[in-house]
């Protein structure tokens, strides 16, 4: 680019042009807030060299870490006065470390120090992607760090849950860190493979904090109509918050729904005890606006996937944890106790019931231990001919026109094939009227995108029930729907994995450069997806052996 544009953000699938936002995020993210969340990572990165450096870290700096990189998540905070805040903050932590440890590194993000707010506006627009000239190079530091960015968002969840893991925070800093030195793509590569191993990790912790606190997920047909008492619509994907929400609405007369990713609570057999806990209202995130206003009650952000809010409905929207809107009320976070939710449930008793959007229901809750109990039925419908393939459409929801894409594939699948699914993107699908096998549903779906772990678990146990050392040679085909960062810290689990002939859409990533791509289609099969007809019989040859 001959000049210098007001921020550069390509981390998400709908970024301008399919190259990067240069003016205002796709996502609604003013300039000034891309660049100061741009400083953040500069910062956290040299934080994550002082602490790589002094081999030596705290768990109030694992944490400081996690979240401020879980902030800059699409879609999750739009808060310039936030990000200021966690920028001053990150500087003191940095410099603590510096003075602790006698850090003698010459990199910026370790010596550059603001007199000022202007200074801090004025560096916050010279960091970011485009310092890194090498195309190759760009692309690799840009796939770890949002992979890095997913891990962080999984490992935030398990550790509000009192799950830690020592391994996980000193990975993400010693990876931040080798992003700000000279390494080669190969160690790139190299790095970024272990990147999803450790998301693989991740997101097993996760799942061991989540069933532990809550139970294993069960099938359950959760209800989409609604009831006549007000109620609080939550969304994104926090559990904890979810708990505390049920607990302190116990007899008020608020009923409580889930929105978005948070439709899998409704699987959790510890949130089944609570009568006012509705069921699911609406659909996927990028629904929000219309969804949000006609529910008439309070909305509940409890991580990212926020839309800029309407002027009509913004003053019944509130966020927590990371999450942040201008104007928008914020709940504190948790002082070992639960959070207050007060305000909310006082407004929702304020508030009309929702107005119905539909009724019926749809089945969720088929988690590894859910589908495991059923591995019998389903190797038995396997050797039977019943079923003929497993496809895994998992990932994210996003609100081009050409995701109806993934709609149209799953209408086009042949009657014997099953869908096995986590994520948002099951909303383009899910409540289609698709059937069973032998009782077996034609959508299996593990839960919120974290749970793809499940569907990991649930390939391994096939593998094993048919005495096969691959899962590849398995007939599971991979179509997968990404838009987040989350969802790059899934894909490069999955290709840590071994998985290889993944089909990505609806495009793939911009920061993926032309040299990247050739590599990750030389080794793992990578591919964009293209037309439904084109698609569908090179997907399910896979395996056709088995």
């Amino acid at each position: 680019m001959t000049t210098k544009p007001d921020m550069f953000c390509f981390q998400c699938e709908e970024t301008a042009r399919g190259e990067g936002c240069t003016v205002k995020g796709m996502c609604g993210k003013p300039a000034e807030v891309a660049n100061l969340q741009d400083l953040l990572i500069y910062i956290l990165k040299g934080i994550s060299l002082c602490t790589t450096d002094a081999a030596e870290r705290t768990s109030d700096i694992d944490d400081f870490v996690a979240a401020g990189l879980f902030s800059t998540i699409t879609n999750a905070n739009f808060d310039r006065d936030y990000f200021l805040e966690k920028i001053r903050e990150a500087l003191e932590i940095r410099d603590e470390l510096k003075e602790k440890h006698d850090i003698q590194s010459e990199h910026d993000a370790v010596t550059w120090t603001p007199n000022s707010d202007d200074d801090i506006q004025w560096k916050a627009r010279q960091v970011g992607v485009l310092t890194t000239s090498n195309e190759d190079v760009r692309s690799l530091r840009e796939l770890i760090t949002y992979g890095v960015k997913g891990i962080a968002a999984y490992y935030h969840h398990a550790s509000v849950l009192g799950y830690e893991d020592a391994d996980i925070p000193a990975f993400m800093q010693r990876a931040l860190a080798a992003t700000l030195r000279d390494r080669s793509v190969d160690e790139l590569v190299d790095l970024t493979l272990r990147t999803g191993g450790m998301a693989v990790r991740t997101m097993a912790l996760l799942d061991r904090a989540n069933t532990d606190a809550y139970g294993s997920p069960e099938p359950t047909v959760v209800a989409l109509g609604t009831r006549d008492n007000p109620g609080i619509l939550v969304s994104g994907h926090d559990l904890r918050d979810m708990e505390d929400l049920l607990e302190q609405t116990k007899g008020t007369a608020v009923d409580v729904y889930t929105h978005g990713e948070m439709l899998p609570a409704n699987a959790y057999p510890a949130f089944k005890k609570y009568e006012h806990f509705a069921g699911n209202y609406g659909n996927s995130w990028w629904k929000q606006k219309e969804e949000f206003e006609s529910f008439n009650g309070p909305v509940l952000m409890t991580t990212n996937c926020l839309v800029p809010p309407e002027d009509s409905y913004r003053d019944r929207v509130y966020t927590t944890g990371v999450v942040g809107y201008p104007g928008v009320e914020h709940i504190p976070d948790r002082d070992d106790g639960s959070k207050d939710f007060s305000v909310i449930i006082e407004h929702a008793q304020r508030c009309p019931p929702p107005e119905q959007l539909e009724d019926g229901g749809i089945t969720i809750g088929f988690a590894h231990d859910a589908v495991t109990g059923m591995a019998d039925r389903i190797v038995a419908a396997v050797k039977a001919g019943k079923i003929g393939s497993f496809v895994v459409m998992a990932g994210c929801d996003g609100r081009h026109a050409d995701r109806d894409y993934y709609t149209r594939f799953a209408e086009a699948l042949p009657d014997d094939a099953v869908i096995l699914t986590a994520g948002c993107a099951k909303y383009r699908y899910n409540k289609l009227d698709l059937g069973d096998i032998d009782g077996i549903p034609r959508v299996i779906d593990a839960g919120q995108c974290n749970d793809s772990y499940s569907l990991v678990v649930v390939a391994r146990k096939l593998a094993e029930a048919f005495n096969l050392d691959d899962v590849n040679e398995l007939p599971i085909a991979f179509n997968i729907a990404w838009y987040e960062q989350k969802a790059v810290a899934v894909l490069l689990a999955l290709l840590s994995l071994g998985i290889r002939n993944i089909m990505l859409g609806p495009r793939l990533p911009a920061f993926v450069s032309p040299g990247v791509l050739d590599v990750l289609v030389e080794q793992f099969g990578l591919q964009p997806n293209s037309t439904v007809e084109e698609d569908m019989p090179q997907l399910l040859s896979q395996g056709d052996d088995t």
